[in-house]
């Protein structure tokens, strides 16, 4: 009876854990497991009245809706081009505000910049859209009001796509940034300080300090987080590509990724069969990537990868 009970105190502290991970657990099975069977409707031409498991088999039929597209190679170029410069600009603004933050002796002004920095994570893209339209409206947007200041001609923002890949990827690295520097700046605090006490001893600089001893101890945490990254080259955010450009047909150029392009085939075809296709190949492409990423990462440095 003792040894039950010492088992069952020092089993306490992990109940709160185990909780904390029970929501997130049953949204995971959910969201994410429950609706695998769905996969099947990639190879269906399916008929609502058939059901999913009722409905013909097609075989690869419904893969060629969108490989055969004259659009195909605009939204492929795009949502990789913009996934990896996201990817890419994050990974340095976030690293470098973590950087800039642990030189920062005041923990209020740590505090500070961290809560205006995490806060835009939390602003829903429909949100961020009208925010963004309220500076680019053509008629009365700030920055044309700026334009008109300076006596420099109007831009149309929203009939130009030749401004939005800056546009888009500025938006995402100012919602994402923050979030992604709070968790390289958790890393940062967890490094031991006898290293740097050490460097400072051998007259080590700030810098040299960070180039030497700061990122080589990140170097997990970056890698962990790129290459989750890189398993979701071929997904995008659905808002971000959708709501903010307001989904203008003259800035599809850019503006079209992968997932809008499923949004809207589903939405005017009604081809349920096409767009489940679509996401088969994202969902076996991201699986893809991510062996990949960690293959190689291992062949490098085997402590530094997931598995």
């Amino acid at each position: 009876m003792n040894m039950k009970k010492k088992r069952f105190r020092s089993a306490k502290p992990d109940r709160t854990l185990t909780i904390m991970a029970l929501i997130p657990s049953i949204m995971l099975l959910v969201f994410v497991y429950l609706p695998m069977p769905g996969l099947i409707l990639a190879f269906k031409n399916f008929k609502v009245v058939d059901g999913i498991f009722g409905s013909e088999f097609c075989g690869l039929k419904n893969f060629s809706f969108f490989f055969k597209s004259s659009d195909a190679a605009t939204v492929l170029r795009n949502t990789l081009g913009m996934n990896l410069i996201f990817i890419v600009m994050t990974l340095v603004v976030s690293v470098a505000v973590a950087l800039m933050l642990n030189e920062i002796r005041s923990r209020r002004t740590v505090k500070a910049i961290q809560t205006i920095m995490f806060f835009p994570y939390f602003i829903s893209w429909v949100v961020a859209a009208y925010m963004v339209y309220a500076f680019l409206n053509q008629q009365y947007g700030i920055m044309n009001s700026v334009c008109d200041f300076l006596h420099i001609p109007r831009v149309a923002w929203y009939a130009d796509s030749k401004y939005w890949p800056f546009i888009l990827s500025f938006l995402y690295i100012w919602k994402n940034a923050g979030y992604q520097s709070v968790i390289y700046y958790a890393t940062i605090i967890g490094i031991d300080d006898s290293y740097y006490e050490s460097a400072a001893l051998d007259g080590a600089s700030r810098w040299q300090m960070a180039w030497n001893i700061t990122l080589p101890c990140m170097k997990n945490v970056i890698i962990c987080i790129t290459t989750l990254a890189i398993g979701r080259v071929m997904y995008s955010d659905f808002g971000l590509f959708y709501q903010v450009p307001r989904d203008v047909g003259a800035l599809y150029a850019t503006t079209d990724v992968l997932d809008t392009y499923i949004y809207r085939a589903l939405r005017v075809t009604g081809n349920v069969g096409a767009s489940a296709a679509v996401g088969f190949v994202q969902a076996i492409t991201g699986f893809a990537l991510i062996m990949i990423t960690n293959l190689i990462v291992r062949k490098i440095d085997k402590d530094s990868a997931l598995f």
